[in-house]
């Protein structure tokens, strides 16, 4: 087991893997940029290093300066959490290089897998069914082709990244060149790699997800679907696990399914693989992401595994001591994410308590909201036997939630909870196109 730890990453998901490593006895090493300089996760650290001013692209972006710091300090591995780097198979060779463990995928996995036309490739020889589509294309004329092959309305998504960038809906030629440059565009300053692909619009749909760990020694498990359908312009709202629109058995089938795809794949970590379910049942393989997901912890309250930790043991070689039958899913956890909607100085925090009630959070009195960050604030995420109990659990938690200082979508997440479409289960991606 490593010994410390450099986290390279800031907000809720550095203070969630700082308190991870303190339960495991680890040491951590925090970075920081100029902005953050005052944040809890650099409190909690046993070590802080600031590496460069605000902008992510001078600070929580800057491969050599993080790598730097690890060393400087004496680490032996560095967790990116989720963003930023996770993904950067060049910052996973980068680690290597300096003699430091990458907490995640190895780099070559990593880029095999994290292009998305090559990933379908792979799946399509494991018994998922994968939405129709193509490799990258490597120009609007070549777009334009494959979108009359496949049959409009198509998607057009960015081969690198995720978090919703670099994706447009197309639904007929004439709205192809537009989106071809938006998509693309995005995609360079999001990921720094412009290249896109087509795929089959499956409409309607839900948008659900299923937690995956898989370790070097070959073995791998299935910790449950998550249902991730409220998502505003493919930005993700409300998780819930189990999903309400998966019954025993078709659960059973799916997630067995993906075991064994994720071991044909040879993959090893924590990962998540992603599905659009339509209204007939079926599931279509989207993509995986090699991360630890911001939603994870909806997951570890359902089955009470602790991912962050499973990773850490994973990537220091130790195999997973339970299998699929060990696996608890039992009940209902839901999760809402709490974002800014200004920047500010949180000027009071009060955060709901009692049973199975958890608020993930960076959040302290006298936090400064920049503009240079993401706007997640904190992850509100309840559990009870029943879903009907943890939606009324939910609602009470979000009633007691203040955060004042700072506007926020609290209100919008309570009309959500509260929506008739919401408490049957019977809502898709169309969700929060409806919603008043």
């Amino acid at each position: 087991m490593f010994s410390k730890i450099l986290i390279a990453n800031r907000g809720e998901i550095a203070v969630r893997i700082i308190r991870a490593c303190k339960e495991m006895g680890v040491a951590t090493v925090a970075v920081y940029s100029e902005a953050d300089k005052n944040a809890l996760h650099v409190a909690l650290a046993d070590q802080s290093y600031c590496i460069g001013s605000p902008e992510a692209s001078e600070s929580y972006l800057n491969e050599d300066q993080i790598i730097s710091a690890a060393i400087l300090a004496g680490a032996q591995a560095i967790h990116p959490g989720y963003g930023f780097l996770s993904e950067n198979a060049h910052f996973a060779r980068l680690c290597r290089r300096n003699g430091l463990v990458f907490i995640g995928p190895d780099p070559e996995n990593m880029e095999r897998l994290s292009d998305k036309a090559v990933l379908k490739e792979l799946i399509q020889n494991t018994g998922l069914t994968v939405i129709p589509g193509t490799k990258a294309v490597m120009s609007l004329e070549e777009a334009k082709q494959a979108a009359v092959q496949i049959g409009y309305p198509v998607m057009l998504k960015a081969c690198a990244g995720g978090g919703g960038r670099g994706i447009r809906l197309v639904r007929s030629e004439d709205d192809l060149d537009e989106s071809y440059l938006q998509a693309t565009s995005e995609a360079v300053q999001a990921f720094g790699d412009g290249s896109v692909y087509l795929e089959k619009y499956i409409f309607p749909a839900r948008h659900v997800e299923l937690q995956i760990l898989a370790d070097e020694q070959g073995n791998a498990v299935c910790l449950g679907d998550r249902d991730c359908s409220l998502q505003r312009r493919n930005q993700k709202l409300i998780e819930e696990t189990p999903s309400p629109a998966i019954g025993a058995e078709q659960r059973k089938d799916i997630m067995a399914l993906a075991v064994e795809a994720v071991k044909k794949i040879g993959y090893v970590g924590a990962g998540t693989l992603e599905f659009l379910l339509d209204n007939h049942g079926n599931f279509w393989f989207m993509e995986m992401n090699v991360r630890l997901q911001v939603e994870h912890s909806v997951t570890e309250m359902l089955t009470g595994i602790d991912l962050v930790k499973w990773q850490i043991r994973i990537a220091a070689g130790i195999p997973i001591n339970f299998t699929q039958k060990d696996i608890r899913m039992q009940g209902s956890a839901i999760e809402c994410r709490i974002n800014a909607a200004s920047c500010g100085t949180l000027e009071m925090l009060h955060i709901p308590g009692g049973p199975s009630v958890r608020f993930d959070t960076y959040l302290i009195a006298g936090t400064v909201i920049s503009p240079y960050y993401d706007s997640l604030l904190g992850k509100l995420v309840v559990f009870a036997k029943t879903r009907e109990e943890t939606l009324r659990k939910m609602r009470a938690s979000l009633c007691e939630l203040v955060i004042d200082g700072i506007a926020t979508n609290i209100e919008e997440q309570l009309r959500i909870v509260e929506d008739e479409r919401f408490t049957s289960g019977k809502y898709d991606l169309t969700f929060m196109g409806n919603i008043q």
